[in-house]
């Protein structure tokens, strides 16, 4: 398979986003809200937990997915990829916990937003021609 390392994460982060999406299902049953949030702060961190998720992990597979076809190395991109599995679940867990400032939430933002940068600097360079022998 040519794309071996964005595959594995793809196929992790489908399970993580089928976990988050099961704790929005069960706050739907415990609070008996059926559209929305409802009034229940532990209804509003399940989603916001879910769709934080779903507003950052596609777009990071997008950007994993285009530096592994245009030949980035595997340590590299399995370093990104567990960089932001772990700092996906720390969010999970911080936000899900409460909605204030917690370390989970803190280094959770911190991690998923150095694999965006470090992946858009990648392959912004890579579209210039920079790791071109």
């Amino acid at each position: 398979m040519p794309v071996q390392v964005t595959t594995l994460y793809a196929g992790l982060f489908g399970l993580l986003y089928l976990v988050l999406a099961a704790q929005v299902v069960r706050g739907r049953w415990r609070y008996k809200v059926g559209l929305g949030t409802g009034s229940e702060p532990g209804m509003e961190r399940a989603v916001r937990v879910h769709a934080n998720f779903a507003e950052y992990v596609p777009l990071l597979l997008t950007l994993m997915l285009l530096a592994e076809l245009g030949g980035a190395p595997g340590a590299v991109l399995h370093g990104v990829g567990l960089v932001l599995l772990v700092s996906r679940l720390l969010h999970a867990w911080g936000l899900s916990q409460h909605s204030n400032r917690s370390f989970g939430r803190f280094y959770g933002t911190l991690g998923t937003w150095l694999a965006l940068l470090g992946l858009s600097v990648y392959l912004t360079l890579s579209g210039l021609g920079a790791f071109r022998s």
